[in-house]
């Protein structure tokens, strides 16, 4: 029987990438996102995918669409809580009220009320377990310039992956994190013509291709239920980060 997965953010960017990994491997995908038609286009026809398009930022349909997700299958093996925003950057200060909330909505309580409705199924599913990967970023170690609402949400992340792998361990749910740095993608790709740097500098940095995510999602994701990748980082090797960049 084919394992499954649910991919929020699955519309576009990481989130598409690795649906269509899962879908390359024989994995059932449930497509998660709020635009339908992005969605279809991922799933481009393959009958192991479900398109479910819902807000992650709305209970109501958080709930609503785990348990399309789950009658339809039966059960829910893994959940890949990808789907986030970013804020334009600029000082705190400069930074609106709408902004902070209107991302706060999808990074932080969209990835609890993803793992909430994941985690429930899998704790009540007959066998038992699963496994939730949570989409961190290097923002969850280390800040750019003017990106204190996305930085905030990311170490948000890491606490949530934490406090999901202690609670989930009586229930056979294992919970870990990737965290991306600069993967190739439509929002990326301003990093390798020139990004704010913390001396202030506009510089390029160097990016890597998006199937080295998927590839590694793929990896945590195909583990048997005695292994887990905790935190892994996946990243272009010469992105400043490591040291002083």
């Amino acid at each position: 029987m084919a394992q499954n997965i649910v991919i929020t953010g699955a519309g576009s960017g990481i989130g598409r990438a690795c649906a269509q990994a899962f879908l390359g491997a024989g994995w059932q995908v449930a497509l998660v996102g709020r635009r339908e038609e992005t969605l279809r286009d991922t799933a481009n026809g393959d009958p192991g995918a479900l398109v479910v398009p819902f807000d992650v930022s709305q209970p109501a349909e958080v709930e609503a669409g785990f348990a399309q997700i789950a009658d339809t299958w039966g059960r829910i093996d893994a959940l890949f809580n990808n789907a986030g925003i970013f804020t334009p950057g600029a000082p705190i200060d400069e930074i609106p009220v709408a902004d902070w909330t209107a991302l706060c909505g999808v990074n932080i309580t969209g990835m609890f009320l993803c793992a909430r409705a994941a985690f429930g199924q899998m704790r009540r599913q007959a066998p038992q377990g699963g496994r939730i990967i949570n989409n961190g970023s290097i923002s969850a170690h280390v800040p750019r310039p003017g990106s204190a609402p996305y930085t905030m949400s990311k170490h948000a992340v890491s606490g949530l992956t934490r406090s999901v792998s202690l609670d989930g361990r009586p229930f056979g749910i294992a919970c870990g994190q990737i965290d991306v740095g600069n993967a190739l993608t439509e929002m990326a790709a301003p990093m390798a013509k020139g990004v704010k740097q913390a001396d202030g500098r506009i510089a390029p940095e160097a990016v890597m291709d998006v199937a080295h995510v998927a590839s590694t999602v793929l990896h945590m994701a195909s583990l048997p239920p005695e292994a887990n990748v905790q935190f892994v980082t996946v990243m272009a090797t010469t992105m400043p980060f490591v040291g002083r960049g």
